[in-house]
C-alpha cells in the first residue's frame, strides 16, 4: 500500500507492475489475510497504525479480487483501465505531429510486439499490455533467477524504453502539462 501509493505518484509503469505482483502474492497466500499477514504485513517495518491500513488494504484486494472473479489469473478492473489509459493516451501521442521521438521508441518496439503476440498465440491483447506482459513475465523470470537470452534481453530494453517514455508522458498528461491546449 505505502509503496503501490509512492509508484502510482512518480511511475505509473512501476506501479501497474507492482499491483500485478501484489495480485500474484495474494493468489499465492491463497486469498488469506492471516497468511498474507504472517507473511509480508508483520515483516513490514511500520507503526502498528501504518500496518492496519496494509491489512486493511490488502484484504480490500482480496475482496475485489473475489468479486472480479480474478482469484486464479487475471488482473483487477482498475489495473485494466490503467492498462486501457495507457493504450488511449498511446494513440492520441502517435497521432500528434510533435512526438516523433516517442514514434520511433514505438516501430523500434513493434517488431518484438508482433513477435511476442505470435509466441504467446495473443492477437487481442493490445500492444501496451503485451508490452507490459513481456517487462512482468521477465521480472517473474529474474525473481526465480532464471537466464534471459541476449535477443531476449535486447527486446526487453527497447520495450523498457518505449514503455519509460510512455510513462513520462502518462504523468506529463495527468498533469495536463503533455498537449498544447492552445492549439485548435
Amino acid at each position: 500500500m505505502i509503496i503501490a501509493s509512492q509508484k502510482r505518484k512518480e511511475n505509473i509503469a512501476e506501479y501497474l507492475l507492482y499491483m500485478w505482483q501484489i495480485e500474484d502474492l495474494i493468489r499465492a497466500n491463497g486469498l488469506d489475510i492471516e497468511r498474507i499477514r504472517q507473511s509480508v504485513i508483520n515483516n513490514y517495518p511500520a507503526e502498528p497504525a501504518q500496518l492496519r491500513d496494509m491489512a486493511e488494504w490488502y484484504e480490500s484486494l482480496i475482496d475485489m479480487m473475489r468479486r472480479e472473479e480474478v482469484t486464479e489469473k487475471g488482473h483487477l478492473q482498475m489495473n485494466k483501465n490503467i492498462i486501457g489509459d495507457l493504450a488511449q493516451l498511446h494513440l492520441r501521442i502517435l497521432a500528434e505531429p510533435k512526438f516523433d521521438e516517442y514514434r520511433k521508441e514505438f516501430y523500434a518496439t513493434l517488431p518484438f510486439i508482433v513477435e511476442l503476440r505470435a509466441k504467446a498465440g495473443e492477437s487481442r491483447v493490445g500492444e501496451i499490455e503485451t508490452c507490459f506482459n513481456a517487462l512482468y513475465g521477465t521480472l517473474l523470470l529474474r525473481l526465480q533467477h532464471k537466464e534471459i537470452s541476449e535477443e531476449t534481453a535486447k527486446a526487453l530494453a527497447q520495450i523498457s524504453r518505449f514503455i519509460a517514455l510512455l510513462a513520462k508522458y502518462y504523468h506529463l498528461d495527468e498533469e495536463d502539462r503533455l498537449f498544447d491546449h492552445h492549439e485548435s
